[in-house]
């Protein structure tokens, strides 16, 4: 069975956050777009929300709107929500337990940030036996540094994309992947 993880499409990547991402609500609509044929198709939904609660954190901290899932995924009644304190989304946390209980074998992820939470959460996800569709083009990241030059975010994206592609997932755009619900 196939279910939907959306990770981590909070406040603070969107403008006026404190984090706020390239092309963050172009990929929220898109995720949106999955989210909406998943709930058509009555497919399982997971909400998976970072609440930091490390020292020094700068963005998703407790009791802000930034840690606030964004209005364009907002669960409804019966999907679950998982919350998680690390990029990897099954770091002590209930989404394991949660799809196995759902009987689920293959995820389709979309969500923030490609190259943090995206990344480690998929490669997860293959070690411990599931299938995975990313839909690229339902995800954000930003400009990184590095070597003492900037790496475009268009660039992280790709490579990130790039690497996961084939081994740990299937990359796709939203349309196919709705498309083959």
């Amino acid at each position: 069975m196939k279910a939907l993880v959306l990770i981590d499409i909070q406040n603070d990547y969107f403008p006026g956050g404190k984090m706020e991402l390239v092309g963050s609500e172009l990929a929220a609509q898109r995720a949106g777009r999955l989210l909406a044929d998943f709930r058509a198709k009555k497919a399982p939904v997971l909400h998976v929300q970072h609440i930091s609660v490390q020292p020094g954190a700068t963005f998703f901290l407790p009791n802000t709107n930034g840690v606030n899932l964004h209005s364009s995924v907002l669960p409804i009644k019966g999907e679950v929500v998982v919350t998680k304190n690390f990029p990897n989304a099954f770091r002590d946390t209930t989404l394991l337990r949660q799809l196995r209980e759902l009987k689920i074998n293959t995820l389709v992820v979309t969500g923030m940030m490609t190259h943090m939470c995206i990344d480690t959460s998929v490669r997860a996800a293959f070690d411990l036996g599931f299938t995975c569709h990313v839909a690229h083009d339902a995800c954000a990241t930003r400009d990184l540094n590095f070597g003492g030059q900037t790496v475009s975010a268009d660039n992280v994206q790709a490579a990130y994309m790039a690497a996961l592609n084939g081994i740990f997932a299937k990359v796709e755009n939203t349309e196919n992947l709705c498309g083959e619900l």
